[in-house]
């Protein structure tokens, strides 16, 4: 994996395109080992495919019909086909091909012996598949079958930041690889989505402990917790004198008449401070 960063001046200087460059050196560490190499229409050219395989590394892939060195006369506006038609166009060990089913399709391989041109449809008169585009569509298979895996449950989410969206797929595409590990390893048959929800709670599990607050014990108060009036600590519920004569709040609630010149400071309620009607007040719910 290599993240483009923008183009590099030193690709320009040799003379090669930048997907040509970029194939080779992503490439470096198996040459000479005599691997096959699929690749989609973005980086195939008959200048990639023969620099390659002086490397011992052959290729197969689609291919676009207009890339510098592929024969003319296979574009297909040039070139009318029916459905199952082949033409071929070889070069030494490279052979390039244009297969018509519901749209043209042009490949290029030096994996592949030459196939024969022709019309080749079965009873039904569908196009049969050429043996390249078989081997093609089951390794690039992979491909697009990790692709869609790893999208099904993404956890990206949209960003500015290119760098939080690389971090995210790349943790995406680390979790497909442990479910895809742990299935041929043997481990225990589970679809995807359960092998992440498994995967989570094992993450959970090695966490910090879930703080539990303590349940009170016995029958709850009947004060209630959220009368501000009831807060007393730190409040500065404290009873002042007052210049008029009121009745108590609370000998009031009680059915008792008693007028007085005292009263709370915060709450400006009139309040007995000799009968206990003050702290009354202050700690009860009812009044």
């Amino acid at each position: 994996m290599k993240v483009y960063l923008g183009k590099v001046r030193q690709r320009t200087a040799q003379h090669v395109t930048a997907t040509h460059a970029t194939v080779t050196e992503m490439t470096r560490k198996i040459e000479g080992h005599g691997h096959n190499l699929y690749m989609d229409n973005f980086f195939s050219s008959p200048e990639l495919f023969d620099d390659l395989v002086k490397k011992q590394i052959y290729c197969c892939g689609t291919v676009r019909p207009n890339r510098k060195g592929m024969p003319q006369d296979l574009r297909p506006k040039t070139t009318k086909l029916k459905r199952g038609d082949i033409c071929v166009r070889t070069r030494a060990d490279l052979t390039a091909i244009l297969w018509r089913d519901k749209r043209a399709v042009c490949m290029l391989t030096n994996i592949h012996s030459a196939p024969a041109e022709g019309n080749f449809c079965n009873e039904g008169g569908k196009a049969i598949k050429p043996q390249i585009l078989v081997d093609y569509n089951h390794h690039m298979g992979y491909v697009d079958k990790g692709d869609r895996m790893a999208n099904s449950y993404s956890i990206s989410r949209r960003t500015f930041k290119w760098t939080k969206k690389l971090f995210f797929n790349l943790l995406d595409l680390a979790i497909l690889n442990s479910y895809i590990l742990h299935s041929s390893c043997g481990g225990k048959k589970m679809s995807h989505r359960d092998f992440r929800y498994t995967l989570v709670r094992n993450m959970l599990a090695h966490a910090v402990p879930e703080r539990r607050v303590p349940r009170p014990l016995g029958r709850p108060p009947n004060v209630e917790l959220h009368v501000a009036r009831l807060e007393v600590c730190g409040s500065k519920h404290w009873p002042i004198p007052s210049e008029t004569q009121l009745r108590c709040r609370v000998c009031k609630a009680r059915g008792v008449t008693q007028k007085v010149f005292m009263k709370c400071r915060k709450c400006e309620v009139r309040l007995c401070v000799k009968k206990m009607c003050f702290e009354d007040y202050h700690i009860k719910a009812q009044f």
